[in-house]
This record gives structure tokens, C-alpha cells and sequence, in this order.
């Protein structure tokens, strides 16, 4: 059985869930972990891309909220 594929919000790479970092808001910042609950968003773990998606407010745009 193949695992979900989700997109790098930093580059745009698509890869298999267990290869991407999952943040999601809790009051108001962004919390990294699998089983926050709400909407997420992924990103590599290369900085770059951390970085490149703040950047570009994918986090805000995705997760619907403004945060920290």
C-alpha cells in the first residue's frame, strides 16, 4: 500500500507524508507536530523551505489563520 503524498509549501515537492514536517496553529503560532489537530501544512525538513514558506505566508494562507 503506497502512503499519502502532501506538498512542500516551501518548494513545491511532492513526497510521501513521513518525509515532510506537519505545523499546524494552536492559539495563534505555529506548532510542529503529527497529531496537532486542525488543518496543516507541510514543508521539507531542509530550513530553506521553512524558511521560503514563511516568506511567502503559505503557513497563513493555508492554515487560514494568522500566525506567529
Amino acid at each position: 500500500m503506497s502512503s499519502p503524498q502532501r506538498t512542500c509549501a516551501g518548494c513545491g515537492r511532492k513526497a510521501p507524508q513521513q518525509e515532510l514536517i506537519r505545523f499546524a496553529a494552536r492559539d495563534g503560532r505555529l506548532v510542529a507536530g503529527r497529531t496537532e489537530p486542525g488543518r496543516g501544512v507541510y514543508t521539507c525538513r531542509r530550513l530553506a523551505c521553512f524558511e521560503r514558506a514563511s516568506a511567502r505566508r503559505a503557513f497563513n494562507r493555508v492554515l487560514r489563520h494568522t500566525v506567529q
